[in-house]
């Protein structure tokens, strides 16, 4: 059984990464506005999904993959089809 103490640091270990992430993703100007909506809907989903799977005391693995597609597939949905500024 994990502790709480560990569990934390678990949890801390896997935000630090995804940050380390979208800042690499940054760099990725030339994304329509609909590619840019998915990928940050994708990771505020993955890190939620992951953040709610480890705290109910389910998998932080699999919260963050069904948080991630649903949030990827949010991000695109909602953005309005047609010609938009890059």
């Amino acid at each position: 059984m994990m502790t709480q103490g560990a569990a934390m640091s678990r949890t801390a270990t896997g935000l630090v990464v995804l940050v380390m992430a979208a800042g690499a993703l940054a760099g990725c100007e030339n994304l329509s506005r609909r590619e840019n909506n998915a990928l940050v809907g994708g990771g505020v989903g993955a890190a939620g999904g992951a953040v709610i799977g480890s705290v109910t005391g389910g998998s932080a693995i699999y919260g963050g993959l069904l948080g991630g597609a649903a949030g990827a597939a949010v991000g695109a949905l909602s953005t309005p089809s047609g010609r938009h500024e890059r």
